[in-house]
């Protein structure tokens, strides 16, 4: 497995891990990541913003997985931990704990305080962010994008 900066040549393959696992989650709903128009380019949607990365994970040159890091907008010190999602053939198999890692070592540097949205359908999600010391909140910081998600959490560093 190959850790590394998403490349324009990784885009195509992070919107179908995403997508397919948003449908297989009953989420390929507007209100959620699968209708972002950022998606078609994650690339670039990471370049454009300043303390922020996308990462993704690769095994024998497929790419299997992405987590990113981007500041919350109007919190400042605030981060948001977005777009971790893994190829289902590769699910189950701890690497959601190696993406974890990385953003959260990039967050640290860069922020005080590290927010994410989920979906209660994403079980296998919510738990990982607990294993990592995430609180839950009752309800969203501010007015988040994907009004389907109803499970907020934060990490202070």
């Amino acid at each position: 497995m190959t850790l590394r900066r998403i490349t324009p040549a990784d885009n195509a393959a992070m919107k179908q891990i995403i997508q397919a696992d948003l449908k297989a989650n009953d989420l390929a709903l507007p209100g959620t990541v699968y209708f972002d128009p950022e998606i078609d380019d994650l690339y670039q949607a990471y370049q454009n913003l300043e303390n922020s990365a996308y990462w993704v994970l690769s095994y024998e040159g497929q790419v299997v997985g992405g987590v990113g890091i981007a500041p919350y907008p109007d919190y400042p010190g605030v981060c948001e931990l977005q777009k971790l999602y893994l190829d289902a053939a590769y699910q189950g198999r701890g690497l959601s704990k190696t993406l974890m890692a990385q953003a959260l070592d990039y967050g640290a540097k860069h922020y005080e305080i590290c927010y994410l949205e989920t979906h209660s359908n994403l079980v296998a999600a919510w738990h990982l962010y607990e294993k990592y010391d995430f609180q839950p909140l009752t309800q969203p910081l501010g007015s988040g994008a994907h009004s389907v998600m109803n499970r907020w959490y934060v990490k202070k560093f």
